[in-house]
């Protein structure tokens, strides 16, 4: 059967946007200035400012983001890099460019972000600092997570990726590390029509560092200082980018609404398990996932329904072939593996009408109650 519901569409963001991003376009061809001009430089300002940062350093994607990031804390051989065991492995895949180790803690079951009580545990006298993950667009327990890099002296970097526009106690995600990464993957919140990332900080010194780290180490032409990246914000994208950040609030509240209806329709169905949101945290829903022991059959049954669903992530990072070096067996992170095994990301995008997100909920209720018959 044909998927009438797909996990994600861009047609009712773009539709919205079409004859900004095509003036956009045209704007740059004709300026003949694609590397570093005028665009990434406001768009630049703009997420700065949405994001309550001091600044934004635009680079060539997610990953980057975070390496970068590293890089100018200094961090690397010798150092660990605490982050949760729940996540996807890009957050590690950073930690493991700059040669550091990255050091795995479980999240909470019910948030699925990085649980706070567990972190002090894992740190040792290596360590130089958190990266916390704002997985699935909730922001994670800050004020705890501060608390112990006052403490300990380390240094925080966010991952951003999945949560802007999400705030812990008012303040938004992405200015509360020292320097942070996010991703403008075209499935983001905020997505490019390409690979795109940035960075913020309110540090002038990291700032700069990130700016000459993202161009070949260098602050002036011809000049480098470091070693440093070909990773820059493409100024056809920091034009796009600038367009569909005009309407992030808009969307992001879209999200939050869909979410609603989902808790609203599911909250009597025993056999799912819906998000939590933390106390003092808000989302934005880059994701919508609910648990289920009977998470395959579900989406199975979903898919033959012409319901599309996707698994974030099925192979925690501690399993990844990538890094069988550590040694880590199954049981070694019960909670990671835990979701990992029951997870399924509904459908939650600006555009999916009530109709669709009620015959989803309809037909997973109607799943569970065939599944009681039989």
């Amino acid at each position: 059967m044909s998927t009438q519901i797909p996990f994600l569409s861009f047609d009712y963001m773009h539709q919205q946007v079409k004859s900004e991003i095509q003036a956009a376009f045209n704007e740059v061809f004709e300026s003949n200035l694609f590397i570093l001009g005028n665009k990434v430089k406001l768009f630049e300002e703009s997420y700065a400012k949405f994001n309550k940062a001091s600044y934004c350093i635009g680079v060539g994607n997610g990953l980057d983001a975070l390496i970068i990031s590293l890089r100018a804390l200094d961090i690397g051989v010798g150092d660990e890099v605490i982050v949760p065991s729940n996540t996807y492995i890009a957050s590690l895949l950073a930690i493991s460019a700059v040669g550091a180790t990255p050091v795995l803690v479980e999240p909470r079951i019910d948030t699925y972000n990085i649980n706070p009580n567990l972190i002090e545990a894992a740190i040792t006298k290596k360590t130089k600092a958190i990266l916390p993950v704002h997985l699935y667009g909730q922001a994670c327990e800050m004020d705890n997570i501060l608390l112990l890099a006052k403490k300990y002296n380390l240094f925080i970097v966010e991952d951003n990726a999945q949560a802007q526009g999400a705030s812990f106690n008012g303040i938004q995600t992405g200015a509360f590390g020292n320097i942070n990464g996010t991703s403008f993957y075209p499935g983001k919140n905020l997505g490019a029509l390409g690979d795109a990332g940035a960075i913020t900080t309110n540090d002038e010194k990291l700032y700069k560092k990130g700016l000459s780290l993202r161009n070949y180490g260098s602050q002036k032409k011809y000049y480098n200082e470091v070693k440093g990246y070909n990773s820059r914000l493409d100024e056809i994208q920091a034009a796009f980018l600038s367009v569909k950040l005009m309407h992030l609030n808009e969307w992001n509240e879209k999200r939050r609404e869909i979410a609603n209806l989902y808790f609203s329709l599911l909250k009597n169905t025993p056999e799912i398990i819906l998000p939590k949101i933390a106390e003092g945290a808000t989302s934005v829903f880059h994701l919508f996932v609910i648990r289920t022991n009977k998470r395959d059959k579900l989406q199975t049954y979903l898919a033959e329904k012409g319901i599309g669903t996707v698994i974030h992530y099925p192979v925690p990072p501690h399993l990844q072939e990538a890094y069988k070096e550590f040694g880590y067996k199954k049981g070694d992170f019960p909670i990671a593996e835990e979701i990992a095994n029951t997870c399924l990301s509904l459908p939650v995008y600006p555009g999916l009408t009530e109709e669709k997100i009620k015959f989803t909920c309809l037909t997973i209720k109607f799943f569970f109650n065939s599944e009681i018959v039989f």
